[in-house]
């Protein structure tokens, strides 16, 4: 096997730093991603590869390395190294929210639906108090106090199961249980369709 040689290395790290950038720029905008036809002939190729392509075109060291002019094994634009941007991002912010929250008391904001395969999710959004004593209401992470936080798939909507996600997404990102204050949930979460109140659980 060939060894890369620096300038070949640069060109890499100058892909994966394009594609980074604008998987953040996209990530903290909460815009999809991914196109419904990626292909070079479609006129919308998704934001992600659009985003990219306008990078290039505002800049001639990007433009020389990224998309048709990257090789083919090493273009920095599949689904899957876009998914691993995403949880890269995604370990940061989560490790970020636990700092910040450290030991304060917190609440949560629960959502669940089904996304296109039919699948339950819900998601799970923390609120707290800043050291300021401030709360500010912004969905994401970057400069407010209510915070995405995590996504999770569950079996179905019952209050019982919800219950478990939830514990168990708090108890495996090492938000202590007893530092809950408030439960916030949107609509008639599947806790009152079973006839059981959530906040009996905790």
């Amino acid at each position: 096997m060939e060894r890369q040689t620096s300038e070949e290395v640069k060109k890499n790290i100058l892909r994966v730093k394009s594609s980074i950038q604008v998987g953040r720029l996209l990530a903290l905008q909460g815009h999809a991603f991914r196109g419904h036809d990626e292909s070079i002939e479609s006129t919308n190729r998704g934001n992600f590869i659009e985003h990219l392509q306008f990078l290039a075109d505002n800049n001639e060291e990007i433009d020389s390395v990224v998309l048709d002019n990257a090789p083919p094994n090493a273009k920095y634009i599949s689904p899957e190294i876009q998914k691993q941007i995403l949880h890269v991002l995604a370990e940061k912010i989560r490790t970020h929210i636990f700092e910040e929250v450290g030991d304060s008391k917190f609440s949560i904001i629960v959502d669940e639906a089904s996304d296109e395969s039919n699948h339950e999710q819900m998601a799970i959004v923390l609120r707290f108090v800043d050291a300021k004593g401030l709360i500010q209401e912004r969905f994401f992470f970057f400069g407010g106090k209510e915070r995405f936080f995590d996504i999770v798939h569950v079996e179905d909507t019952t209050s019982k199961t919800l219950y478990s996600a939830i514990r168990s997404a708090l108890s495996f990102y090492k938000f202590p249980i007893q530092n809950l204050r408030g439960q916030g949930y949107d609509g008639l979460v599947a806790c009152m369709v079973s006839g059981m109140d959530c906040r009996h659980y905790f």
